[in-house]
């Protein structure tokens, strides 16, 4: 099933996917239609769930803030694909059942609302006729995303 594409630069940081000052309201879902807002206004209205986040280097890099990726699975981003990620963004994605792709090649084949189609298991990518391979994920994080993230699939394991 083929996605949009918002496609962002290199070093997008956690400020500029969520800025701090709505860290203070009370809920993802709230903070959400704030995602992306010094980058593209506009992106929480034109977002649909399933779309997906292309970029470049270094996406989701500066804090910690979990919020980061939270706002994105919020909005139904099917995942982030990006040249590289930094590592406490990957993890947080994780964690809540955001799925992040690295795939070196996607960023110069695909255009900002494009389309493209991800199979998370073959751990491919098709954009414009073009089959990318990417990191392929193994099957116990496929699991795990499966199950929501980390947090929720130990939660599954205790009960």
């Amino acid at each position: 099933m083929s996605s949009k594409v918002w496609k962002f630069h290199n070093d997008v940081d956690t400020d500029q996917i969520i800025a701090s000052q709505y860290l203070l309201l009370p809920t993802v879902e709230e903070m959400s239609q704030y995602t992306f807002e010094s980058l593209d206004p506009s992106f929480a209205k034109k977002a649909q769930a399933g779309d997906l986040v292309v970029a470049a280097e270094n996406f989701g890099c500066g804090s910690s803030r979990e919020q980061a990726p939270s706002v994105l699975k919020a909005l139904g981003i099917k995942a982030v694909i990006a040249k590289s990620f930094a590592r406490i963004f990957y993890r947080n994605a994780i964690n809540i059942g955001l799925p992040v792709i690295v795939c070196k090649d996607l960023y110069e084949n695909v255009e900002d609302g494009g389309s493209a189609d991800l199979d998370l298991t073959a751990g491919t990518v098709t954009a414009g006729g073009h089959v990318f391979t990417c990191t392929k994920l193994p099957a116990y994080m496929q699991n795990i995303l499966n199950q929501g993230g980390l947090i929720a699939s130990l939660n599954k394991e205790e009960n």
